[in-house]
């Protein structure tokens, strides 16, 4: 099943070669965190400290962050959740990621738009570029989900990509959603998915259930609900829950030789 994009997203931004791994430490170190964006300080060392929790210090991937512009978004951008958001996952990404880059992927009923957050571009990024981006539409997650695939196989990443996927509700075409993420087990993608507000998010759980090696060759997803106030929830249950599946996700994309055994 072909994905037909009706406005043709663009993600500029193009991963330059990485550095030689060195050590099994954060990608950014934290003197570089502190020099360019102090504000993410905190956070950088939660995320250090979840990381070590869960086994997967050193480990290094492809940070994406995918946004639900649903006209129902539309108070978690103004409390300031979604910014918030933002800045965690660009936290985790310099702990994962040595250019500390997240592409970010807009979406309602299509693709609204991309845009890349930096350490050094961070601060009040999101609601000016949703500002910008006009008409909250409705939900439907796989022309972000393939807009984010066609991406990452374009970019020249040599490591796996992770996908912080936050929205607020079911998509309006369950099957193409579930379609992309069954065939996306394939590649070396991990997708993780937030949910904001009160929403039972049954389809989200079922993603996240759905049977190996039945419908996909490995388990590719994970979810967890962030409540109706997601501020509210600590910086450190937040990482928890982003890592919570990720460790296993990357035994079993190594068993089935999706990724390379870590040298």
């Amino acid at each position: 099943m072909a994905i037909d994009y009706r406005k043709a997203p663009r993600i500029d931004y193009r991963k330059p070669p990485r550095a030689e791994r060195s050590g099994t430490g954060p990608a950014v170190s934290l003197e570089k965190v502190a020099a360019s964006a102090p504000g993410l300080v905190s956070l950088f060392k939660t995320a250090t400290v979840s990381l070590e929790k869960h086994a997967v210090a050193g480990e290094r991937a492809a940070v994406y962050l995918v946004l639900d512009r649903s006209g129902s978004m539309r108070p978690y951008y103004r409390d300031g959740s979604v910014q918030h958001l933002a800045e965690q996952t660009l936290a985790l990404a310099a702990n994962l990621d040595d250019d500390g880059v997240v592409p970010v992927v807009f979406f309602s009923t299509e693709v609204d738009g991309t845009a890349e957050m930096g350490l050094d571009d961070y601060r009040d990024r999101i609601g000016p570029l949703h500002a910008s981006m006009g008409h909250m539409g409705r939900t439907n997650y796989h022309l972000a989900m393939q807009a984010v695939i066609d991406h990452y196989q374009a970019c020249g990443a040599t490591d796996p990509a992770f996908v912080v996927f936050q929205t607020d509700g079911s998509p309006t075409s369950k099957a193409a959603a579930e379609h992309v993420l069954c065939v996306s087990a394939r590649l070396p993608i991990f997708w993780q998915f937030v949910g904001f507000g009160a929403d039972e998010f049954r389809f989200l759980r079922k993603l996240d259930d759905l049977p190996v090696p039945g419908r996909r060759l490995v388990d590719n997803a994970g979810f967890f609900a962030a409540g109706a106030t997601p501020k509210a929830l600590s910086d450190a249950e937040l990482y928890d829950s982003l890592l919570g599946e990720f460790p296993d996700w990357l035994t079993a994309a190594r068993a089935a030789g999706i990724l390379p055994e870590r040298g």
